[in-house]
């Protein structure tokens, strides 16, 4: 089986409406409905781009006004879904839970259907300045194309997690992000091939780029999508199948092939999936 996949390196500019937000969005998505694309993926934080519409006195928004737009924003994707048939990985949004900020990711399935996965893993800036609060479990989505995992940036840093999302069978982990310069993008980059190499499995990757001047801790962003393989000799030596080109607005598309996967699995140069030692390690599932 094979799902051709979009990976949206969004250009973040002060807005003044929603609606400029909408149109924006729109666009990336619409871009990727004529490659063909049948699942596109935004980034990280890209919503912080509603903070940079202000308030009436002309100051930026807060982190804490954010989840005011989620009603607007799960709208938006689900219409936007249903009306391209496109599964779309809206990057994530912040929202609030019982007086708590989480960091979301959130799947647009084509029929209108909306699952989340929070971040799990939160960085010193989300907690020491936003208040983030940690998600409690993982997940992995069922989809018409396969089963596949959201893991947000700072999670992919983690091996544990991404081995959890492949014992309960991802074949596709998307990870959106959001980092500010090159030492934040080269570990979400680096830890990424690592993931894919160690797990077989496919790994969807991006980031903002642009900036917003007047949004606190989103001022600086060092992004590039990238679509990446194990590195074995069904797949690119390097373990590229797309990337884009660094701190651009683009859109990166490729072509996941299932079937190799599987293959490389059973009989791949190295088959680190099936070599694993669960007697001294388990798979946590």
């Amino acid at each position: 089986m094979k799902l051709r996949v979009s990976a949206v390196q969004y250009q973040l500019q002060t807005i003044a409406s929603f609606d400029d937000f909408a149109k924006q969005s729109e666009h990336y998505i619409k871009t990727a409905e004529e490659f063909g694309a049948e699942f596109v993926l935004f980034p990280e934080f890209f919503t912080t781009q509603l903070m940079s519409i202000g308030d009436k006195d002309g100051h930026a928004l807060t982190i804490n006004d954010l989840p005011d737009f989620t009603e607007a924003y799960l709208n938006l994707f689900s219409s936007l879904a249903k009306r391209t048939n496109l599964h779309i990985i809206g990057g994530t949004h912040v929202i609030r839970k019982e007086d708590r900020l989480y960091n979301v990711a959130h799947l647009f399935y084509p029929d209108g259907t909306i699952a989340a996965q929070p971040k799990l893993h939160i960085t010193p800036t989300e907690v020491n300045e936003w208040k983030m609060a940690p998600g409690d479990g993982l997940q992995v989505f069922q989809t018409s194309k396969g089963t596949i995992a959201m893991l947000t940036c700072y999670d992919i840093e983690f091996p544990e997690i991404v081995r959890m999302a492949k014992a309960k069978g991802a074949d596709v982990i998307f990870c959106p992000s959001c980092t500010d310069d090159r030492h934040g993008f080269h570990r979400v980059r680096y830890t990424s091939h690592a993931r894919a190499i160690e797990n077989q499995v496919y790994v969807v990757l991006t980031g903002t780029v642009g900036s917003l001047p007047t949004v606190d801790f989103m001022r600086a962003n060092f992004g590039q999508a990238a679509i990446i393989t194990p590195n074995d000799i069904p797949f690119p030596p390097r373990g590229i199948l797309a990337e884009g080109e660094i701190n651009q607005d683009m859109i990166i598309t490729a072509d996941l092939d299932l079937d190799l996967l599987y293959q490389v699995r059973e009989q791949g140069s190295v088959t680190t999936w099936r070599d694993r030692r669960t007697d001294l390690y388990p798979d946590w599932n």
